[in-house]
């Protein structure tokens, strides 16, 4: 195929891993098949790591980190800014190997390219902002600072909806931090994986760095369970669904390693009487229908007053009619498939659940009968402290709660789901849109006012709070993540002074 080809993806890299020593693989090793969700047929075949191949790649990053961690940080932010030039090249034929084998539309699977990009030119400029700070001290001719160094390896394990963006979160600043990186992607989408590891050795190599960006592709229980419980990896970055990421944040916390944690999400939005209606509507549509409902962010709850209720859910209705689903290929469609047959069943039993329950189906819900696994996105009044409500399905179920009073209805619906990781709220009214991001307001680590729940700006730190797991990626500080804080006090006198005005021994 021209477009794997194109990506530098062919025999030579269908190996199950890649570290200092290259490409590894064999006739022993478990094969992986890539599937397109679009047609349910076969994309490529790749190999999948055993043990000793992770213990492979887990060697040559270690080492790599004894001498990489003394490279000056500007210098490490000169390879991430050419990793983010060779992007720029890349991004067309990465943006459609996103869609073709995640499902995205093309537009979508560009824009998660440009994160990469956009991420890349955040860390080049970090690379010469680590700053620690001076403080202070009590005793005289003694000098305080705070300093930051290089962590040590990372193990970046992330999920199958962003299958480049969130890797390279992480991969860009733990790289500008002097840490190399080891990358378990999902199964799912293996082929993204290879793709940009291809990209990232061209330029690692450039550079004399070889073994800063690993990738291993194997299964949870071989390669994810061995990195979660290797003492050697100082820190875990996990994408994926709540259940796992409890098991990850166990496993990783009886060693007394860090974790960042980016887990499920329920996101709701908020549309009050003095919303701009378009706007909220528009909002939403993106919210809840791009990416197939398959986004962390997606939308999921729409608390919305009951004197605009009408209207708003008119105009929804009538904008989900004109959504193109089929090929994310072709120009023009709006939303793609699911990723596969597991998520169609899942959203399909999630349907009959609600129609059980008494709830109301004003739009869609059901299966797009032909090849791939499309489905008709789901406009739901539903009841808003439903058990369902508050378990996120993974699939486009848009739930509809209408409320009267802000504070003790739509701020306490808002709040009550397990999940804290995106909210919203559509209003002119100045009080409500403070309310919304004071301490009593949204619960979430994302709020915003007159946009949507989707489509944050890495120059913020990216989480969540609750079962969305805490953690922090992206922008702000989250680079303090990636590096281990020391306190270091240098006495230039001749006399020793103890804290506190201790004396002792004289």
């Amino acid at each position: 195929m021209d477009l794997l080809a194109e990506l530098g993806i062919n025999d030579v890299n269908k190996g199950a891993c890649h570290g200092a020593g290259g490409w590894v693989g064999g006739d022993d090793r478990d094969e992986l098949v890539s599937y397109n969700p679009a047609t349910g047929e076969p994309i490529a075949t790749v190999l999948q790591a055993n043990e000793h191949d992770y213990e492979s790649v887990m060697a040559k990053a270690s080492e790599a980190f004894a001498s990489y961690r003394m490279t000056p940080a500007p210098v490490r932010g000169q390879m991430i800014r050419d990793f983010g030039d060779a992007l720029r090249e890349k991004k067309p034929a990465l943006g459609r190997l996103v869609s073709l084998e995640m499902g995205k539309i093309v537009p979508e699977g560009e824009g998660e390219v440009q994160e990469m990009i956009d991420i890349c030119d955040f860390a080049v400029g970090l690379s010469r902002q680590l700053y620690g700070s001076t403080i202070k001290s009590e005793r005289p001719r003694h000098r305080m600072m705070e300093q930051w160094h290089p962590l040590g390896v990372v193990g970046v394990i992330t999920a199958f909806n962003f299958p480049v963006a969130v890797w390279s979160w992480n991969a860009a600043l733990a790289a500008v931090c002097g840490d190399p990186v080891i990358w378990k992607p999902s199964s799912e989408v293996p082929l993204c994986a290879i793709a940009v590891q291809n990209i990232a050795n061209e330029v690692a190599s450039a550079h004399g760095f070889d073994g800063v960006f690993n990738l291993v592709v194997g299964r949870g229980r071989t390669v994810g369970e061995r990195l979660i419980n290797d003492r050697r990896i100082p820190l875990v970055s996990f994408t994926g669904s709540t259940a796992m990421g409890k098991r990850v944040g166990e496993v990783v916390g009886k060693r007394l390693g860090n974790t960042i944690l980016e887990l499920g999400g329920n996101n709701a939005v908020i549309v009050t009487p003095s919303a701009n209606i378009e706007m909220a509507v528009r909002s939403v549509l993106f919210g809840a229908v791009g990416t197939a409902g398959q986004r962390c962010t997606s939308t999921r709850r729409v608390i919305v007053h009951k004197s605009v209720a009408d209207d708003f859910l008119n105009r929804l209705i009538g904008a989900y009619k004109q959504v193109k689903i089929g090929d994310p290929l072709e120009q023009g469609t709006l939303m793609g498939p699911l990723v596969n047959e597991a998520a169609v069943e899942e959203m399909m039993e999630a349907m009959e659940t609600l129609r059980g329950l008494g709830a109301e189906v004003l739009y869609g819900g059901g299966r797009v009968e032909g090849n791939g696994h499309f489905v008709e996105p789901a406009i739901v009044r539903a009841g808003h402290d439903w058990e369902i409500v508050h378990n996120e399905t993974f699939a486009p179920i848009l739930y509809i709660h209408e409320y009267e009073d802000f504070e003790q209805e739509a701020l306490a619906w808002h709040n009550e789901v397990p999940q804290g990781l995106s909210s919203a709220i559509f209003t002119n009214d100045l009080i409500e849109a403070e309310l919304f991001v004071s301490p009593i307001g949204s619960d979430c680590g994302i709020a915003n006012v007159n946009l949507g729940t989707s489509g944050a700006e890495i120059g913020g730190a990216f989480g969540g709070e609750k079962e969305t797991g805490g953690g922090r990626e992206s922008g702000s500080d989250a680079w303090k993540a990636y590096m281990r804080r020391q306190t270091n006090t240098v006495n230039y006198s001749h006399d020793l002074p103890l804290a506190q005005g201790i004396r002792f021994g004289d």
